[in-house]
């Protein structure tokens, strides 16, 4: 494999990395605030509103996300018989079942937290909404800060996924790389592409960690 073929190999997998990284963003985007409803919703005392919830998060956790990703690209059609873009069912499924996942850390994080710290805040004439925003939140952050950056770090590997229902994304053209010039350069220079970004992502949670230590 001669030099001019690595620089152009380059080329060709960041255009990959830029659609893994895509799928990653707005993974986060939209997964994140819908696993905080979700966790919320698994914790109301109300029946009708958190089964739904919990059959939910088992049928996300239980079953692979591959078998989601195809469920979701091909049921449409086969129920409905509406069709959509490949990359909008990857976003959809991926979300979906992070959500499921974010909610889980994030409902443990709430409720760990004392019940004194709510009966303080009432005292000190807190509104329940400011107790939650000012008081609660803040430690929450903390606290599941160790099990989100996991999470992550397992969804920038779980974007190769999307090749499942045709997303051209970075391990898809590694493959494709691989395939055509009979090596495995291709897929060790998508793993280190794969390396680096989770170094990244471990780094910014290392330093959001260390910024939220005041709490304690």
């Amino acid at each position: 494999m001669d030099f001019e073929y690595l620089i152009k190999l380059l080329f060709i997998l960041l255009e990959g990395m830029g659609t893994s990284l895509q799928v990653f963003a707005l993974t986060l985007i939209f997964s994140i605030p819908l696993g905080m409803i979700v966790a919320m919703g698994k914790m109301s005392k109300h029946l009708i509103i958190n089964f739904p919830i919990k059959v939910y998060i088992s049928i996300m956790r239980g079953t692979p996300l591959i078998l989601q990703l195809i469920f979701i690209y091909f049921g449409p059609y086969y129920i409905f018989n509406v069709t959509y873009d490949r990359f909008t069912a990857a976003i959809i499924a991926f979300s979906i079942n992070y959500a499921a996942y974010f909610a889980e850390i994030f409902r443990g994080g709430m409720e760990s937290m004392p019940l004194g710290q709510y009966e303080a805040a009432a005292v000190l004439g807190y509104t329940k909404s400011q107790t939650f925003f000012r008081i609660i939140l803040p430690q929450v952050v903390k606290r599941v800060i160790p099990a989100s950056a996991n999470e992550v770090i397992t969804l920038i590997k779980d974007t190769a996924l999307a090749q499942t229902i045709g997303v051209i994304e970075l391990f898809s053209l590694a493959q494709k790389q691989s395939s055509f010039v009979f090596s495995v350069m291709p897929l060790f220079v998508a793993g280190v592409f794969y390396y680096i970004l989770n170094l990244v992502v471990s780094g910014t949670f290392g330093y959001i960690e260390k910024k939220l230590n005041y709490y304690r």
